[in-house]
């Protein structure tokens, strides 16, 4: 398959010389003019396939999509290797009630949804630089978990540099040891600003023509199709789990730079049979904004309990408008988005427990609420409801236990690096002093 920028979008007037491989899009991260890579067409998969699923592993079903994509840049030998070295952990439904159920993504190494993406994509990096033999600089902006997520991914991978940057203050204790306490070829890099400020250096870094002349450069955020298209593997393992495949499907996103959500929509696009996503935001909603009113204004992030949605200007609503030729009545027939605060955050997720003995992180509740606030108002249809849970609890200890009144156990893993030394580069937000660190790093 082929893929193309999101800056060379028009499929009337797209140049058909500005087409790339996978390999090509995975190792650049963005395109040179600064666009993200979407895959050229989308294929249904064969119907076949869903009648089959219950059948099917979460390896084997994780194996079939990469495999649309990838096609034979990766023999399916050493795709099958990825796979397996990737996907090792799994990703359960579990049922609150006969129709709404938590999609729990928080059984990684890291214990985010992150790890999926990170995983899969150091993995494939991995080959490609071991077969390339030319050194990779990754750059990654994060707002929490997809830091750590990128660090335990590429440890010690071979012949890769990674540099994560993060908001200085605006992550949690957790969060921020998981991602500053590695060595080798992980460098943490903390940022005097916001994670817009993150994200805008390591965009403004890869149309730097000097810094591009001395390093080669890609990317581990969800701008990377390499992180982006895994996270479809697991919206088809959970619908194989949903008991009741006869009501209308659901699905509540937690939604920040929108990857976990696109890569919800290209599994729909490819014939999963999900009725309705719900794009659910914190304070920060300029996604719910746009979905309600077509008018797309970033603007500054505000600091949430729920940090890694913590975006004002997502990077994928691009391959959003993408997927639906910037249709804004399609995109609003199958996307529904609004916003909560931290005070209706601390509530649903005391609720959630009072009501079903289930403990979940603030991004989780700010799903499970925007889940309540569309069947309250859409409760005609009858509903399989799956809200997306994309940290472990623990991840945010002190909000849970404050809410609860309960002791959050750390898994084991997690505790592990909280007596770690932490080990950071403190630089501000000045692009110019961003760049003369890398340019000395080169």
């Amino acid at each position: 398959m082929k893929f193309y920028s999101t800056n060379n979008a028009n499929a009337s007037f797209r140049d058909k010389n500005k087409s790339f491989s996978f390999e090509q899009a995975v190792m650049m991260g963005l395109a040179e003019d600064g666009g993200l890579f979407m895959p050229e067409s989308l294929p249904e998969i064969e119907k076949d396939f869903f009648t089959r699923l219950e059948k099917i592993s979460f390896r084997e079903i994780a194996f079939r999509i990469a495999e649309i994509f990838i096609g034979q840049e990766i023999s399916l030998s050493n795709l099958a290797d990825i796979i397996n070295d990737a996907i090792n952990f799994p990703a359960p439904l579990h049922k609150l009630n006969n129709e709404i159920s938590i999609l729990e993504l928080f059984h990684g190494p890291t214990l985010a949804f992150k790890d999926f993406g990170a995983r899969f994509m150091a993995k494939t990096m991995g080959y490609f630089v071991s077969k390339e033999g030319e050194e990779l600089n990754i750059l990654v902006a994060t707002s929490g978990d997809t830091g750590s997520a990128v660090a335990y991914g590429f440890y010690g991978t071979p012949g890769i540099n990674v540099f994560i940057l993060y908001p200085k203050g605006k992550v949690s204790l957790i969060q921020e040891k998981q991602l500053t306490t590695l060595d080798k070829n992980i460098t943490a890099l903390e940022i005097d600003g916001t994670f817009d400020d993150c994200q805008r250096l390591v965009k403004t870094a890869f149309v730097d023509k000097e810094i591009c002349s001395r390093m080669r450069l890609s990317s581990a955020n969800s701008i990377n199709i390499a992180r982006l298209l895994p996270q479809s593997f697991y919206y088809f393992e959970s619908y194989k789990q949903i008991e009741n495949k006869k009501n209308k499907i659901i699905y509540s996103v937690p939604s920040g730079n929108l990857g976990n959500l696109t890569a919800g929509l290209i599994a729909k696009k490819m014939g999963l049979p999900i009725n309705k996503f719900i794009g659910a935001a914190n304070s920060n909603s300029v996604f719910t904004d746009f979905i309600n009113s077509g008018s797309f204004t970033p603007r500054p992030s505000v600091q949430t309990l729920s940090n890694a949605m913590d975006v004002g200007n997502p990077s994928n609503l691009i391959r959003i408008r993408n997927l639906y030729s910037d249709l804004l009545g399609d995109i609003q027939n199958d996307i529904y988005s609004v916003s909560f605060d931290d005070v209706t955050t601390k509530e649903a997720i005391k609720e959630l427990y009072d009501k079903f003995g289930y403990i979940i992180d603030p991004h989780g509740a700010v799903g499970y609420l925007a889940l309540k606030d569309y069947l309250e108002k859409f409760n005609s249809d009858k509903y399989q409801s799956v809200v997306l849970e994309t940290a472990h609890p623990a991840k945010f200890k002190d909000v849970v236990d404050e809410v609860l009144s309960v002791s959050v156990e750390i898994p084991e893993r997690l505790a592990a690096c909280l007596s770690k030394k932490k080990r950071t580069v403190e630089l501000s937000s000045d692009f110019e002093e961003f760049k003369n660190y890398l340019l000395n790093k080169s």
